[in-house]
């Protein structure tokens, strides 16, 4: 018997996008190193100069609610991140906000639909598809898995299968060939490296796996 699932509230979203600061920061060098090699080397640069404003804009106070966390994080994000990233995550987050509304919490299903409407976002925003060699390859596959855990897993294992998921659609984009963004200039050269905002994605999905279970 599964365990009942958790109930998501504002303490654990800020505990979310905290937990997915502290992991671009400690993976910044590795990001950079990844986009140096396809990109022009500032994801993770960029990456934790938006989430350092992010976690500022955390201490400061105000926002409490699941939506209003996740809204003041994208705008955060569109604000202070260069390049493709600041608008790529940032509209992730801003849809999650528009999905979830003023709810004060959120179930399992509540949440995986809000997580399946900011990677809709991210499409929208970067019209990306499977197989591009971008983001959207570890986000993808992380939010069927999430659907398909519903009701059969408790929101711990159900957020883990989704984490194991983008990690296994990051390791699939280093042979890809890319064909968008910075990365798509180098045509077949871009093969057989690791594409930096899938590895940034996996990240989020990990922390949310660790701390909204």
């Amino acid at each position: 018997m599964a365990d009942e699932p958790a109930v998501i509230d504002g303490a654990a979203v800020e505990r979310w996008i905290r937990a997915f600061a502290t992991a671009i920061s400690e993976n910044e060098a590795e990001l950079t190193r990844l986009d140096s090699a396809i990109g022009d080397a500032d994801h993770g640069a960029n990456m934790a100069r938006g989430l350092k404003a992010v976690v500022a804009k955390l201490d400061g106070g105000g926002a409490t609610a699941p939506g209003a966390l996740l809204k003041q994080t994208g705008m955060t994000l569109v604000s202070t991140v260069g390049g493709a990233s600041g608008p790529l995550y940032g509209t992730f987050f801003l849809r999650m906000a528009t999905a979830i509304g003023d709810a004060d919490t959120l179930d399992q299903a509540a949440f995986a639909a809000a997580l399946r409407a900011g990677v809709e976002g991210v499409v929208a925003r970067g019209k990306a598809e499977a197989g591009d060699k971008t983001m959207y390859d570890a986000l993808a596959p992380a939010v069927d898995a999430l659907d398909a855990a519903l009701g059969g897993e408790d929101t711990a294992g159900a957020l883990q299968a989704a984490a194991d998921a983008a990690a296994r659609g990051r390791d699939a984009t280093t042979p890809l060939v890319a064909r968008k963004g910075r990365a798509s200039y180098l045509g077949e050269r871009s093969a057989g490296h690791q594409d930096p905002g899938a590895t940034s994605a996996a990240l989020l999905l990990q922390a949310a796996a660790d701390t909204l279970g």
